[in-house]
């Protein structure tokens, strides 16, 4: 079940994405516009564009964050194996997105120091 929906999250998430996607929605748009005064701006011609701009936009939304969640996933592994390669680098740091935000604040505050540092350090060699 979750490797068809990442299967069907994906190719959506592709495929909708795309110029292609966008014109032919811009083109429903201006028939459904257009429409309007051929069917009196019926209170059925709103409810048809409300309806359905809804549901694909309530689908969309789980597409989009099944794709998003793995791409941050992927990411994070990425930059989990250079910390892992260079020797020099803290291993304490892989994984860190699990960490609580109180640590994830104690390690901000720990690179903003570091910063203003080198920043310190570079303007004292001008």
């Amino acid at each position: 079940m979750h490797e068809m929906f990442r299967k069907v999250a994906h190719t959506a998430s592709e495929k909708m994405g795309t110029p292609w996607a966008f014109g032919i929605a811009l083109l429903l748009i201006g028939i459904w516009a257009v429409s309007g005064p051929f069917l009196g701006f019926s209170t059925t011609w709103q409810l048809l564009i409300n309806t359905v701009t809804t549901v694909l936009t309530f689908l969309m939304v789980f597409l989009i964050q099944n794709t998003q969640n793995r791409d941050a996933k992927a990411i994070h592994l990425k930059l989990d194996e250079l910390i892992k390669s260079i020797d020099p680098a803290r291993n304490a740091l892989i994984d860190i997105e699990d960490l609580s935000d109180d640590d994830l604040e104690l390690l901000q505050e720990e690179f903003k120091r570091f910063r203003a540092e080198k920043i310190a350090e570079i303007k004292k060699q001008r």
